[in-house]
């Protein structure tokens, strides 16, 4: 690098110091590479924008998903280029998981919903409640609750806790056993796809609508809730900044 100098009226000669610009961009540059292979690799922040997911996730919750948890697929990482097929380093996810994955209509919108059938598996809903291979998933009535949802309305539901056959459990909302997704054909789940559905049965799109999830879709699983925001938050105006709700570090692969 060539330096500058100056005589000042002393006659002692003055170094000038070089661009600091120079170096500020390149610790900004290795600051991105470096979180993005982090969020590639690791683990990545998601925000919940809908109601499916409710009571374990609400509008408003910010979460992380591990990357590493089934492996890695080209929706792994950003942008989704189509680099190669299929996962690396695959791990079969567990039925009861909270997953992330591309929703197989369009391969881009993230979605995020409870895994129920594993490949091989038969799901059927009859009379609202979930017929996994045959056999009725244990259910609890636990009581009935109303709840606000984001946008403002009112819902009376009655909650359940559920328990797969590994013995994962958790809540589920439901407000009727005779809704449009309550009564639905037997579907036999073909190898290398997933069924998934959302907690908050009767206001979710999920696999009794659109079918399997393919398991190149995955992103990654649930982690935890890091915190959470009510809906009139707002980054850019400090005054609603206080819509802070008490969820902080809230675990997503404990019974709940």
């Amino acid at each position: 690098m060539t330096k500058t100098t100056n005589t000042g009226s002393s006659g002692a000669e003055v170094e000038t110091k070089p661009s600091e610009w120079g170096e500020t961009i390149r610790i900004v540059f290795w600051a991105l590479i470096i979180a993005g292979a982090l969020r590639t690799v690791f683990y990545q922040p998601f925000t919940i924008p809908s109601e499916s997911m409710r009571p374990q996730l609400l509008v408003g919750d910010y979460l992380i998903a591990s990357k590493y948890a089934y492996g890695y697929s080209r929706y792994s990482l950003p942008f989704s280029p189509n680099l190669f097929s299929g996962r690396i380093l695959a791990s079969q996810p567990k039925r009861g998981d909270i997953v992330v994955f591309k929703w197989p209509r369009d391969n881009k919108t993230d979605y995020i919903k409870r895994l129920i059938g594993l490949p091989g598996d038969t799901v059927q809903m009859r009379n609202g409640q979930i017929i996994l291979n045959g056999q009725a998933l244990e259910r609890e009535r636990i009581g009935v609750e109303t709840i606000t949802e984001h946008r403002g309305g009112q819902r009376q539901v009655t909650r359940y806790r559920e328990t797969m056959p590994n013995g994962h459990s958790y809540i589920i909302n439901k407000m009727t056993a005779s809704g449009q997704y309550d009564n639905t054909p037997s579907y036999k789940i073909p190898q290398g796809h997933y069924f998934m559905m959302g907690d908050n049965r009767d206001n979710s799109l999920d696999g009794r609508d659109w079918g399997f999830t393919p398991a190149q879709n995955l992103v990654g699983r649930g982690e935890a809730v890091m915190f959470s925001v009510n809906p009139k938050f707002r980054l850019t105006r400090p005054w609603t900044w206080y819509q802070f709700r008490p969820r902080v570090f809230v675990s997503l692969r404990k019974n709940r």
